[in-house]
């Protein structure tokens, strides 16, 4: 009998180390097993050997597979494990699919696609390649404009990275964005290259994980944030595209972030690290300059283009609204020039719906999520109200429940709203609306092509439209309130503003059409508004830097965020309370913040408190995780927003 240390993939597993199992068999490092848990058969990964123990052993079930994990991913899990201290099943369960059943071991087909020649670099792009190549550096910031060309720079060296015999994993924040990566990619390379992210089927993400972990050659692998745990053997590229999204970081245990766990893996493989984006995290952009990571500028199109007309209008001038009271006239004769010209054009709106607001006029009672005490969003399609948090569903009402009376009022366009105005002004028009409230069959990478080829004529949708799309046809791009993300409370709330302003108006001027942006606004003389608009990110990096080094945030200061949830405001806030005098008794050189209500205070009929803990030294953080007294209560290192 053989006895082995295994990791369990079950989050009811709060342990933080490894189980001891039995097997008939030897076996290696990282192979993958069904071992009982509990009264149920759960997966793993074999660690190591160990001697008999003390204790009786359960016997291992099955072999699920008869490959083992590589050893890059089992010291990338190890390290995981410190980072992010906390339910060492939630963590394994990251490194083995649920989905998985025994691998074929079928050898992996290369590309079946004709394979084109990839374009000739710019001067700039090359010049940047050089200094890659020159350079005994392992990782990189590309702080290329939108449309300067960052994706040919990563094809370049994706080529280089083949021809050396090694894979690569490219990294993009959203699904959305795969298709258009995907097709690049498989028309330039005649190597397998494999997708992975929840989009696709359980069995389809499995089998792509299985061909991914048989094959000995070059492989590209492209995906979203859990594709890093991708089983490559000999990893020569990380790319890491549109690196400022917030999508890289998870928001449910371990809370691991992307970045980091992307670099310690290109470590692990001695791997190249190119992080890509036109408005890089200002954590990010400090650190590298700290570290001396070299910053690679690229401020030139890569198809020479005019520059784009920008205008920014009032909200607040009724005399330019004379059609519709949230689309100024100068932005509707603008979306019919374009129309006649066959040209695509862009509103971007981050509100979801059809209206933000159900109000009656007489009272002012307002409709709000009884689980959640937050404004319910009006759904025009199907005639409900919803809550974005907790996904509640109800009729609106036909009289105030108050007062009876019948004066109810939607305030607020959200996209769904603007869709059917727009339907009314441009009945010609081909019209899509694309955000998280798409159906499955509506969403944005099923409609990649027409949307890609302009078979579409007007793009509706919130910030998912503004990442990184590359869109031939569009020429006019139209941000219908530029305000909706400005006054979030939160010391991350100007940079992501910022972002999301930025690059949506970064689609167009990439060297395809004369491009028009039009930004309306209530406060045109905002200072971090005109910064978006010119697309000044230097502006706002000084301005942050200076703000964070005075109040204490990062990168001047790492944050844990400690949440707890209870049935009464009054239990969080009691047991919040106690976690706050452990943390002031523990000795640690933290600042602690006293017990505040969360930002959305009731979720799912829970009350939500927290406390905000900083510290110089991260490790100080890591400690106070391990003291504080073991309970209901969940943490999350290095928050990306204190929400």
């Amino acid at each position: 009998m053989f006895y082995y240390f295994v990791h369990v993939a079950e989050t009811s597993y709060q342990g933080k180390e490894p189980l001891v199992y039995s097997n008939d068999e030897p076996l290696l490092p990282g192979t993958i097993v069904k071992v009982p848990y509990g009264k149920k058969l759960v997966l793993g990964f074999v660690l190591s050997d160990t001697n008999k123990p003390s204790f009786v052993t359960k016997q291992m079930s099955e072999i699920v597979v008869d490959l083992p994990l590589p050893d890059a991913l089992i010291r990338l899990h190890e390290w995981m494990k410190e980072y992010y201290p906390g339910s060492n099943g939630a963590t394994t369960q990251l490194f083995v699919p649920s989905g998985i059943a025994t691998n074929p071991r079928k050898k992996l087909p290369g590309s079946a696609v004709k394979i084109s020649k990839l374009p000739p670099l710019t001067t700039e792009q090359k010049s940047l390649i050089d200094e890659v190549n020159k350079s005994n550096k392992k990782s990189f910031l590309i702080h290329g404009e939108t449309g300067s060309g960052k994706t040919r720079v990563y094809l370049e060296k994706t080529q280089e990275t083949i021809d050396q015999g090694k894979s690569v994993l490219i990294l993009t924040p959203e699904i959305s964005l795969v298709p258009q990566l995907e097709n690049v990619v498989r028309g330039s390379f005649d190597v397998p290259v494999l997708t992975l992210h929840s989009g696709l089927s359980k069995s389809v993400r499995t089998r792509n994980w299985l061909k991914i972990l048989s094959n000995d050659g070059p492989v590209i692998v492209i995906g979203t944030r859990s594709a890093i745990f991708a089983p490559l053997k000999n990893l020569g590229l990380i790319v890491i595209d549109e690196m400022h999204e917030p999508a890289y970081k998870q928001e449910s245990a371990p809370y691991y972030y992307g970045l980091r766990v992307a670099a310690r893996l290109a470590r692990i493989h001695e791997s190249i690290i190119l992080y890509g984006s036109a408005t890089p995290p200002v954590l990010e952009y400090y650190v590298a300059e700290q570290t001396d990571t070299p910053i690679l500028r690229m401020l030139q199109t890569a198809i020479p283009s005019e520059k784009v007309k920008r205008t920014i209008l009032d909200l607040k001038d009724t005399k330019l609204f004379s059609r519709h009271r949230s689309l100024s006239d100068p932005l509707l004769d603008a979306v019919a020039a374009r129309l006649l010209k066959k040209e695509q054009v862009l509103l971007f709106l981050n509100r979801r719906g059809t209206a933000r607001q159900i109000i009656c006029q007489t009272c002012g009672w307002q409709a709000l999520c009884p689980r959640c005490d937050i404004p319910l969003t009006y759904h025009g399609d199907d005639h409900t109200m919803r809550c974005h948090i907790c996904a509640y569903r109800g009729a609106p009402p036909y009289q105030c429940p108050d007062c009876k009376s019948d004066d109810i009022i939607y305030r607020s366009l959200g996209t769904k709203a603007l869709v059917e105005a727009l339907h009314s002004l441009f009945p010609e028009a081909i019209i899509r609306r694309f955000d998280t409230d798409n159906l499955t069959s509506e969403q944005l990478d099923k409609h990649y092509e027409d949307v890609h080829l302009g078979k579409i004529d007007i793009l509706v949708g919130t910030q998912m439209l503004g990442k990184g799309l590359d869109l031939p046809k569009l020429s006019l791009v139209g941000i219908v309130n530029a305000d909706t993300s400005m006054n979030v409370p939160d010391y991350s709330s100007s940079e992501r503003s910022y972002q999301l302003l930025h690059q949506a108006i970064g689609r167009v001027g990439r060297g395809h059409l004369n491009g028009e942006v039009i930004v309306q606004t209530f406060n045109p003389n905002n200072p971090l508004l005109i910064a978006s608009v010119n697309q000044d990110w230097q502006s706002l990096y000084d301005n942050e830097i200076l703000e964070r080094q005075q109040f204490g945030f990062p990168p001047f200061y790492f944050l844990l965020k400690i949440s707890v949830s209870r049935k009464s405001s009054l239990s969080a806030e009691n047991y919040t309370g106690r976690l706050y005098k452990e943390a002031l008794k523990s000795g640690l050189k933290i600042s602690i913040n006293e017990p505040t209500p969360s930002y959305y205070e009731k979720t799912y009929t829970q009350y939500n408190w927290q406390l905000i803990i900083k510290a110089k030294q991260r490790g100080q953080l890591i400690e106070l995780i391990k003291i504080l007294p073991k309970g209901d209560w969940s943490y999350d290192i290095d928050p990306i927003n204190l929400l």
